[in-house]
């Protein structure tokens, strides 16, 4: 192509752009509008549903070479900076920063949201429930690990809503300074990590090092860049933050290694028309009970894609997932005949049915 044919295209793009800048300023002028309307009626800013319904619409009508991974990646970044356009609110998440379930957040709110880096699920729970943050962000099961517990808990003792799910593909790094294997001598890491690497550190004679457990990947990244001879075991993220040189990439045991995060908040959701629905059942300690309730869903036509058991300060509770929204008349049926033993956790737009 000669320069002039070029410098031609490139003429062009340059007026696209100019063009998309001031569409989108003509797009976050209405959000601002939209903004104050809310603040008046005390309208919720982030809502999943809305933000389903316009990517739905977005990929029906795209006749070109974007696909919808491509559109939702750019719609999201431009939702986020509108929300924070709208009302900039803190999002509060399970740390540190550059933890797996601070990307989960920056997933959902984009790179330009305030983040504050809790030490706790409870202490998520409680800075939302305290209004000093308007979202937490918590892990809430993994494929490899299953449930986690201290989210059933906090679930239980707090009375926030679920308003959206978050799955990512989770990979790990071998981390270190070391120039090969047989230098490291002891690998810092989550224990959830260590387990979900076993294969790789037995192929790799790593099982017979030190294996130090500590309560974040991206802390074994720092530790182990301080240290001579040691290595860590953490996503790419924590690597690069500390400048940390990776070794091996995707050292998990599984190719399908996902984790599963919940939003929650001060709000409910209206129905998108893909939703689940997660609640908590603790039922009589009568024979039968289980498999009464349970039967009520199969007779309501209402798909349970999850129930797990769980003791929460003594008593067993049953975590359940399923299909629908808290507003169908056919899960009203159940909620009203089981008021309770059910306590309600939240109805969102569905990502996934399992992990």
């Amino acid at each position: 192509m000669n320069e002039s044919g070029l410098k031609d295209l490139r003429d062009k793009l340059d007026s696209i752009d100019n063009e998309v800048l001031k569409l989108i300023n003509k797009r976050m002028q209405i959000v601002k509008d939209v903004g104050t309307l809310k603040a008046q009626s005390g309208g919720a800013i982030y809502r999943p549903e809305r933000e389903k319904a316009i990517l739905d619409r977005l990929v029906s009508l795209n006749d070109g070479l974007l696909n919808r991974s491509a559109i939702e990646a750019l719609f999201l970044e431009v939702f986020a900076i509108s929300r924070n356009l709208e009302l900039p609110e803190n999002i509060a998440f399970l740390g540190p920063d550059g933890s797996f379930t601070h990307q989960a957040a920056e997933a959902r709110f984009g790179a330009m949201s305030s983040y504050i880096s809790i030490g706790s699920i409870k202490g998520v729970f409680r800075e939302v429930s305290t209004k000093k943050a308007k979202f937490g962000v918590v892990p809430i099961e993994n494929s490899s690990n299953g449930i986690v517990s201290d989210t059933i808990s906090s679930l239980q003792k707090y009375n926030l809503k679920i308003i959206a799910e978050v799955v990512l593909d989770i990979h790990h790094t071998l981390a270190t300074r070391c120039d090969k294997v047989s230098d490291i001598k002891k690998i810092y890491s989550k224990d959830i990590a260590f387990d979900q690497c076993g294969r790789f550190l037995e192929n790799f004679g790593l099982d017979e090092v030190e294996h130090i457990p500590i309560e974040s990947t991206t802390k074994a990244a720092k530790l182990a860049l301080k240290e001579d001879n040691s290595a860590a075991i953490c996503s790419h993220v924590g690597a690069k933050m500390y400048k940390l040189p990776i070794l091996f990439e995707n050292i998990e045991d599984k190719d399908n290694n996902r984790t599963r995060f919940f939003i929650v908040s001060d709000f409910e959701n209206a129905s998108s028309g893909n939703d689940k629905t997660s609640i908590l059942a603790q039922l009589p300690n009568t024979p039968g009970a289980l498999v009464e309730f349970l039967i009520d869903f199969d007779k309501a036509g209402i798909n349970l894609t999850k129930i797990k058991s769980h003791i929460v300060e003594g008593n067993s509770v049953f975590f359940i997932d399923f299909n629908g929204h808290k507003d169908d008349e056919n899960v009203k049926e159940i909620f009203t005949k089981h008021k309770k033993s059910i306590k309600f956790l939240g109805s969102y737009v569905k990502e996934i049915d399992d992990i």
